[in-house]
């Protein structure tokens, strides 16, 4: 389990270098995943149901294939919620704190709701960002 949750502070921790580069205004997730050829991708679908532990096997414990997911999730998410990721660092390091806290916290929880909740944590409401324009 040591090993794990060492793997996963890499992760999570490449995941905070890395999130200021994702952009939350691309096309949907389960688009990218067939238009970049990430075949290595699990769909949607199972990716919503895997727990923190089951996401981290499944990508063979491979940093990159992790993050691939999160980001996957994370989009989702900013998009379920209407909400805009920063693309600073300082939010990057947030998000990507914040995952590793609660991953630590509960391994067995489902990897979407920590994204989630660090997407709310880190995200500002897009009704926030841009002033209403009707």
């Amino acid at each position: 389990m040591t090993k794990i949750r060492q793997g996963l502070t890499g992760v999570v921790m490449a995941a905070a270098l890395c999130w200021p580069a994702m952009t939350v205004a691309q096309a949907p997730a389960q688009d990218q995943a067939s238009a970049s050829g990430n075949a290595s991708a699990l769909p949607l679908d199972q990716l919503l149901t895997k727990t923190v532990h089951e996401a981290w096997v499944a990508s063979g414990r491979n940093e990159d294939k992790f993050l691939t997911m999160v980001q996957q999730l994370a989009e989702l998410s900013a998009q379920n919620r209407g909400i805009t990721l920063p693309n600073t660092p300082e939010a990057g390091a947030k998000f990507g704190d914040w995952i590793k806290k609660e991953s630590r916290k509960d391994p067995d929880q489902l990897l979407y709701a920590v994204v989630d909740h660090a997407v709310r944590y880190v995200g500002k409401s897009q009704a926030a960002v841009t002033p209403a324009a009707k």
